[in-house]
């Protein structure tokens, strides 16, 4: 009778599985993020300059906009990208104010939270111009509690009439357990108390 074949033992040996271990827990390389302002005078842009020296940097855009105020030109950029691509942005930047003139900005920062238990929508208001509408519109929604994620207001004389009125586009975010039509109706009160024609409507897209 043939003696039996000792078992093969087919288990790791303990360094590598050290290893092996060490490798699955290993992090993904950190995102560092800088938040980019540049500032000019119209018509000529920031958008061209400063896009190239992200673009050059090795770094990524994960949100721009571009807005024309007045006379000014004015480029908000968040960017991503490894610690030595942005500490290169940085540099680049500071290089790019000084040889070109641009009004620059820029400190690092991080990604915007993921916001789930706030719905999005979309408010417009118009009215005869008076001083303070901007800001009792804001009040109103800080005591709600409720955000205001973004904004556009202007002030223009109407073609027909020439009158001077005053008109904002808002998106804010409703915390999911706020009663809807409680806020609606306590809006439009507010609304019909200042005289300003709006409406409150959840975003479609």
């Amino acid at each position: 009778m043939l003696a039996s074949s000792p078992p093969i033992d087919t288990r790791l040996p303990l360094f590598w599985m050290s290893a092996l271990s060490k490798t699955a827990a290993r992090p993904a390389p950190t995102e560092n993020h800088l938040l980019v302002n540049a500032y000019t005078t119209h018509p000529q842009s920031p958008l061209l300059a400063v896009t190239r020296r992200i673009a050059d940097s090795g770094c990524n855009l994960v949100d721009t906009r571009l807005a024309t105020v007045g006379r000014d030109v004015s480029v908000t950029a968040l960017v991503s990208g490894s610690w030595d691509a942005v500490a290169k942005l940085e540099t680049m930047l500071a290089k790019l104010e000084r040889e070109e003139g641009l009004k620059l900005v820029w400190y690092r920062t991080g990604p915007k939270p993921l916001q789930s238990s706030l719905l999005p929508y979309v408010v417009e208001v118009i009215a005869a111009d008076k001083p303070g509408i901007l800001f009792q519109l804001a009040d109103f929604f800080d005591q709600q509690g409720i955000t205001i994620e973004s904004l556009h207001c202007a002030r223009y004389r109407a073609m027909q009439t020439g009158a001077d009125m005053f008109s904002a586009q808002l998106t804010v975010g409703i915390p999911a357990d706020m009663h809807i039509a409680t806020l609606r109706d306590d809006f439009l009160e507010f609304c019909d108390h200042l005289n300003l024609d709006a409406i409150m409507d959840p975003m479609k897209y």
